[in-house]
């Protein structure tokens, strides 16, 4: 009997996922085990492995089609097996490029909403085969067209190597053929970017719709105060002499922080309805900035570790993430979250809650700031630091208490060592 391959989830907030690539391909045999593809979710692109040995007998979405959980996305059975049932239950398999026909290709046009006059005009040209010229969809044709590429400088993917879309939107050899231009003096003043649109990754997919949530559901507020990192400087000057393992500013906040929360207990908890939990262990997201937006690993009980071993796990799961290899429960289980944007140069900045933490820290650049000590203006070392608060869990009385805490273990920095 053939045996579906479905969409599995494979982290705790996804809804659907990404095939990223696929190892195999159609009549290859796989045994329990093999990874066959990899998908993007929301969190990172993760590995999808065969339960059952058999014959790869169809892939149905391609590499880049979306696929909700459970969704069919493979089948393998016995070589020769007729699993046309399965595939009518999945919407007869069409969604792959590879069953090739000009129904599919029919099926291109459509999802592209070209209208019946362009489709008309494309479908003489779509059954070009082996005269000579090159063999490409309509739609492919039409994408080329636009993008001003040469189709004979394609390398097409499809059956009996035609051009599809993929192929197009893949093309990394830059456009051949030139466009006509109502003024050559114009062109060569002005040249403007080409317009282009972006897919939604499933992270940033993510990332808009619980940031939009947390921003309009949880009630904002937020406080700034200004600390004084000379002391926090020498400090981490005289530990890296000392140490291999090299202490960064974030890793002293977060430090910082991780004792400040334990002190003050409702900063480190979430809102759950009917009652708010005010959590015991202390677990730290730190965000890391990647092309696809923020991921944020967790450095758990941080509280109880010391500034070698913080700086430490920092650097590898921000590797981690920045190489899209973080796993779904590294980032799992945060009490509190540190957004940091002063190796950027930026000074103050306000962030978004990252649900379900009750608050979160931004973090900007050490200022060069002229300072009053003692009757006389000298040179100073600022840093500002903003709390975002979730109002229902949190009162401006107990946010201030936190920064005053923080910013005394930060200007004070040996206290963290006792």
């Amino acid at each position: 009997m053939a045996i579906k391959i479905e969409m599995p989830k494979l982290s705790d907030t996804m809804e659907e996922g990404v095939i990223a690539k696929w190892n195999v391909k159609e009549g290859d045999k796989i045994s329990a085990g093999d990874i066959i593809a990899e998908v993007e979710t929301d969190k990172a692109t993760m590995d999808v492995e065969a339960f059952d040995d058999g014959t790869l007998l169809k892939i149905i979405p391609q590499e880049g089609d979306a696929v909700p959980l459970g969704g069919l996305i493979a089948v393998i059975g016995e070589e020769g097996e007729d699993i046309s049932d399965i595939l009518d239950g999945a919407g007869g398999g069409e969604s792959s490029e590879s069953s090739s026909s000009e129904g599919s290709d029919k099926k291109e046009e459509q999802k592209s909403e070209e209208s019946k006059e362009e489709k008309s005009e494309s479908k003489e040209s779509s059954s070009e085969s082996d005269n000579g010229r090159v063999k490409a969809s309509p739609l492919a044709k039409k994408m080329a067209e636009d993008k001003g590429i040469d189709l004979t400088s394609v390398q097409g993917s499809g059956p009996d190597g035609r051009v599809v879309k993929k192929d197009i939107e893949d093309y990394k050899g830059g456009s051949s053929l030139s466009k006509p231009s109502s003024s050559s003096t114009a062109s060569k003043s002005f040249e403007s970017l080409e317009s282009k649109e972006v897919k939604v990754s499933q992270m940033r997919k993510v990332i808009a719709r619980r940031l939009s949530e947390s921003k309009f559901t949880n009630p904002h507020f937020y406080e700034t105060i200004d600390i004084d990192m000379k002391a926090a400087m020498a400090a981490r000057s005289s530990m890296n002499e000392a140490n291999d393992v090299k202490i960064s500013f974030n890793d002293i906040v977060v430090k910082a922080c991780a004792i400040a929360l334990t002190r003050h207990q409702a900063i480190n908890s979430s809102w759950h309805d009917d009652v708010i939990k005010e959590h015991g262990d202390v677990h730290v997201a730190v965000a890391v900035a990647i092309d696809e937006g923020l991921m944020t690993p967790v450095i758990t009980h941080a509280d109880k570790k010391g500034l070698s071993e913080i700086s430490s796990e920092t650097r590898e799961l921000a590797g981690l993430a920045r190489d899209r290899k973080l796993q779904p429960e590294q980032m799992e289980g945060s009490t509190f979250t540190i957004s940091n944007l002063g190796m950027f140069g930026i000074e103050e900045f306000t962030a978004i809650i990252n649900p379900p933490n009750a608050c979160i820290l931004a973090v900007g650049a050490i200022r060069d700031v002229p300072v009053v000590e003692n009757g006389a203006v000298v040179p100073g070392k600022r840093m500002k630091i903003t709390l975002s608060s979730d109002h229902r869990i949190v009162d401006g009385a107990k946010a201030a208490q936190f920064l005053n805490t923080v910013k005394n273990l930060l200007e004070n920095p040996l206290s963290m060592l006792l």
